[in-house]
């Protein structure tokens, strides 16, 4: 055998934090919808095989749909799959292979590597089982560590804070969206099961701190299309709350940066001859959706506001518009919001200030 023998292994906490290459027999669409973070998809049958195969299970039998897979599995197939397997053994040889339930899929995957004489272990209970000890890892630790809340209005550098402060979870960042009307990254978000597996793990990795309280942004139920963990959500509810100060123009200027100029640069890549006409549809786009909120008069004009804010932007390099623009939704929109969302949380907070002042505040209480 090319490979020394190792036993096939029950899914652990220690299997998927210690970096053990796994291969993900399972379709590209089952991988799409929740994968461990690491995974690589190898499949054994594409999407429209493993729809046949399912269809021919619930209508027939097993038997039947094992018949059908050996039929769909022609020469072709078979040695495209083995050399895509082999290539990735060969890389990883202390790697495990796996399936959805580590059965019929990853029994298949290993006889088909044994008879090319690899012998490839094989991971028991597959993705279910990896999943469910993900899922009891965030249950144990929110059952059992601190939250402590970082609030603040829209622009005052929350997430800087996360950033800078190790003991925390960036759970916008891993959501790829800034939790707002605005806050699309230009980037796909991740799958709900995606992001979930990986705020586990970087949440498991905070274990070396020991008890000191972990840092999270203060969030509504919904970042983008992701959700926050019910469980969670009301955790954060209850939480010590820390509140993060900034001034106007501060705030503005962050966001002008975060926003206007991210959205500018995503669109010079587009449209190099003429990208002010995005930016406008874009900050256009989203005051829509806020437009109920804004109510429609103050919608109204700052849609007005919009193509001579890109005009002023783009001829005279002047930013002045969008911070009007800016200051306007933070004043009659943001933080509004925000106060409504603090109130009768006064005796949570434990402390206010500054970037700076937070930060200290936080050593000092690591330190204490």
């Amino acid at each position: 055998m090319r490979d020394h023998y190792r036993d096939d292994i029950d899914a652990s906490l220690d299997l998927i934090i210690g970096q053990t290459a796994l291969m993900d027999v399972r379709a590209p669409i089952e991988f799409e919808h929740g994968a461990i973070p690491g995974a690589v998809n190898v499949p054994l049958l594409d999407n429209d095989q493993r729809a046949a195969v399912g269809t021919r299970y619930k209508e027939a039998s097993q038997n039947a749909a094992i018949e059908l897979g050996l039929e769909l599995a022609t020469p072709a197939i078979r040695a495209k799959r083995l050399d895509a397997w082999s290539r990735f053994t060969q890389q990883h040889p202390n790697g495990y292979l796996y399936c959805y339930r580590g059965g019929l899929r990853s029994n298949t995957t290993q006889a088909w590597l044994r008879d090319a004489g690899i012998h490839y272990p094989l991971v028991r209970g597959g993705y279910k089982a990896l999943r469910r000890v993900l899922i009891k890892a965030f249950e144990e630790r929110l059952a059992t560590r601190t939250l402590q809340v970082l609030a603040g209005p829209t622009g005052s550098g929350k997430t800087e804070v996360i950033d800078a402060w190790p003991v925390s979870l960036d759970l916008e960042g891993k959501s790829l969206h800034r939790g707002s009307a605005f806050g699309a990254t230009f980037t796909p978000q991740p799958a709900q099961i995606d992001w979930e597996n990986q705020i586990t793990l970087d949440w498991v990795h905070l274990d070396t701190y020991g008890n000191i309280p972990v840092l999270v942004e203060d969030e509504g139920h919904l970042i983008g299309r992701i959700h926050l963990v019910p469980d969670m959500h009301r955790r954060m509810q209850t939480a010590s709350v820390i509140v993060l100060e900034a001034p106007m123009q501060e705030r503005v200027a962050r966001l002008l940066d975060d926003y206007v100029n991210h959205a500018l640069q995503h669109f010079r890549q587009q449209n190099p001859e003429n990208p002010w006409a995005l930016l406008g549809d874009y900050v256009s786009q989203n005051l829509a959706r806020i437009r109920r909120r804004l109510g429609g008069l103050r919608h109204d004009r700052l849609q007005q506001a919009v193509p001579d804010a890109a005009r002023a932007m783009d001829q005279q390099g002047d930013p002045g518009g969008f911070n009007h623009i800016i200051e306007t939704l933070l004043t009659d929109y943001y933080d509004p919001m925000y106060r409504y969302q603090l109130n009768g949380r006064d005796a949570q907070v434990l402390f206010r200030g500054d970037q700076s002042a937070v930060l200290d505040w936080l050593g000092q209480q690591h330190h204490a």
